[in-house]
């Protein structure tokens, strides 16, 4: 049986990265709510952030998007974090909302626009050095909607060009971290839209190149905790973009939709390593809150992957050994179940107890008046977000 101690020990070890995003307007292509109280700024961003770290005890890393999060002084920024109990984590590129890259960026067929999409992403790394981050995560919304638009074999040779560019500008101990989505907003044919495509543009770049597995971006039924179990295997797993979809890249709140399948992939992490901090998988959340309240929201979803981390930390893995081992297919799976049965919430609560912090950290944010509070004070000016 697991040892309590130990499960303590690793759940207060965890690391939860929340993204700036996240804490600003959003919504769909149809509609962005504003809310009361909304950053306008990534220095209330970093405030917001700090309240997420301060009531959970394992978020102290912020995601920047770039250049929804540019500031003349990314030193001065950092120095910020650092006042507030955090650090700046991945730096996000954004090669996707400008007119130059209506064809693509890195593989658009014109050399002048991807000359203008490299730079940008040199621009990133810049930004790591004077931020002190060490992951740039890069995300494109390259591909075609009509077949015969592009040479598909040629937008994958741009692609590998510009990536071994910005890949021999990164310092020794930083990251390339690759992201794939298999479709929207091309149609036709996506230019990283699966984890094999990113895999294998990971494994010619070399070592300091990983993939992101984003739990929204598969197919319905895709066997996400495969590819986690995969690439952590092949030493190629860099990290997670952690929410939640129905239908497509829906960015709702990590658990919210299938908590099941969140815990197979801990499972998964579990088992194969993933949470020793040697093997550097960044456990990050990647939402986009349209109509619920961004700081509770962001709460709510470290708590989950805290409970899908707890239950897969519960699985005896010594009885489901033997249980496969003997080819018993319901005792194995029973195991399974039975850890994910497990209601969690009152270890965690006692966990978060010994550490000093309160027992539900949602309802304490909403008790201290916080919320009221920032609406108050952040009145005017422009708020963070992107419209629609």
């Amino acid at each position: 049986m697991p040892d309590i101690a130990a499960v303590k020990a690793a759940l207060a070890a965890q690391r939860i990265e929340t993204p700036s995003w996240g804490y600003g307007n959003s919504g769909t292509r149809f509609k962005v709510f504003a809310q009361p109280g909304v950053p306008r700024d990534p220095y209330e961003k970093l405030d917001d952030a700090a309240e997420v770290h301060a009531r959970t005890g394992v978020a102290p890393k912020v995601s920047l998007h770039i250049p929804w999060d540019r500031v003349d002084d990314y030193a001065a920024l950092g120095a910020y974090a650092k006042e507030r109990g955090l650090e700046l984590g991945a730096i996000n590129s954004n090669t996707f909302q400008e007119d130059d890259y209506r064809l693509g960026s890195v593989c658009h067929p014109d050399p002048k626009v991807r000359r203008k999409a490299v730079g940008h992403l040199l621009e990133c790394v810049d930004i790591m050095d004077a931020t002190g981050s060490t992951d740039l995560k890069l995300w494109f919304a390259d591909g075609t909607n009509y077949p015969g638009q592009d040479d598909i074999t040629a937008r994958q040779d741009r692609l590998a060009e510009c990536l071994a560019e910005v890949y021999a500008r990164l310092g020794d101990e930083q990251r390339l971290l690759l992201e794939y989505k298999f479709f929207e907003p091309a149609f036709y044919t996506t230019d990283v839209p699966d984890w094999g495509t990113a895999y294998a543009h990971c494994l010619r770049l070399g070592p300091k190149a990983r993939v992101v597995v984003d739990t929204g971006h598969h197919a319905p039924g895709t066997n996400i905790e495969f590819i986690v179990a995969f690439l952590l295997r092949e030493g190629k797993l860099g990290g997670f973009d952690f929410n939640s979809r129905f239908y497509a890249d829906d960015d709702l709140m990590v658990g919210s939709s299938d908590p099941f399948q969140l815990f197979r992939i801990m499972h998964e992490v579990v088992g194969n390593g993933g949470l020793d901090p040697a093997t550097n998988v960044a456990f990050m959340l990647d939402q986009c809150h349209n109509i619920e309240a961004k700081v509770p929201a962001v709460i709510r979803s470290v708590m989950n992957v805290q409970e899908a981390t707890a239950k897969a930390l519960l699985v005896d893995t010594d009885a489901l050994a033997a249980a496969q081992r003997s080819g018993d297919v319901l005792a194995a799976n029973a195991v399974l179940m039975d850890a994910y049965d497990t209601d969690v919430r009152p270890l965690l609560r006692e966990l978060r107890e010994e550490q000093g912090l309160d027992p539900d950290p949602v309802a304490a944010t909403l008790r201290s008046g916080r919320l009221e509070r920032v609406a108050a004070e952040r009145v005017g000016g422009a708020q963070a977000g992107w419209g629609a």
